[in-house]
């Protein structure tokens, strides 16, 4: 039995979708300036990362906190 394609949802008005998330409150995130945010080059071939681990951990961590996506 042959399977089936997975569900594609798509949201076709994404200014009234942004318009609902505001709608939802409001959310203040401060950062430490001095946090570096950029990965530093390790000298190795091939692609370089373009983020630290400290800020794909913070987004990570605001993701699965406030149930958001990383859009």
């Amino acid at each position: 039995m042959p399977k089936s394609a997975p569900t594609r949802y798509r949201t076709p008005n994404w200014s009234a979708y942004n318009a609902a998330l505001r709608e939802r409150g409001s959310l203040t995130v401060w950062f430490d300036p001095s946090t570096p945010w950029h990965a530093t080059p390790s000298g190795k071939r091939g692609g370089q990362p373009v983020y630290s681990d400290a800020a794909i951990q913070a987004c990570l961590t605001i993701k699965v906190l406030f149930g958001l996506p990383l859009r």
